[in-house]
């Protein structure tokens, strides 16, 4: 498995290891050992700039995620690109803050959410698809 980590804002300083660790035990134990993702750390305005660009929603946000597939079972090869989270390191201090936990449990639960979009999860689409999806969150975050 490869991730790819940029950070693209200058106020917060994360631990790269240990995203690619965070991240490479989710992949795991969702049984994607060929996957590859990238993330990418952005602050308030590039994040609100992505937001407005692919979403029509003129503000910012805390994890946007770009997937590259469209659907399971993926084709044969050796790499499975899943595609791209975007994570606004400024929202997730002031969530982190606002939630009275860690900033790092902040940034794992941006950092599953983004993954699950990846696969296909939604909330939006429905009761149902939101309990599926807060599910495998709670799931993964207990186990990594």
């Amino acid at each position: 498995m490869r991730i790819y980590i940029k950070n693209r804002q200058r106020r917060r300083k994360v631990n790269q290891q240990r995203i690619t660790n965070l991240l490479s035990k989710s992949l795991r134990l969702l049984k994607l050992h060929r996957a590859e993702l990238s993330v990418l750390f952005v602050n308030d305005s590039r994040m609100r700039a992505l937001n407005r660009r692919h979403r029509g929603v003129d503000s910012t946000t805390d994890v946007l995620s770009f997937p590259q597939l469209d659907g399971f079972p993926s084709p044969p090869g050796p790499r499975l690109m899943l595609g791209d989270i975007v994570i606004n390191l400024h929202k997730a201090e002031r969530q982190a803050e606002e939630y009275g936990v860690p900033f790092y449990d902040e940034l794992k639960r941006l950092l599953i959410h983004g993954l699950l979009h990846l696969l296909g999860y939604d909330h939006e689409q429905g009761k149902e698809a939101e309990r599926k999806m807060q599910k495998k969150t709670r799931q993964l975050f207990e186990h990594i």
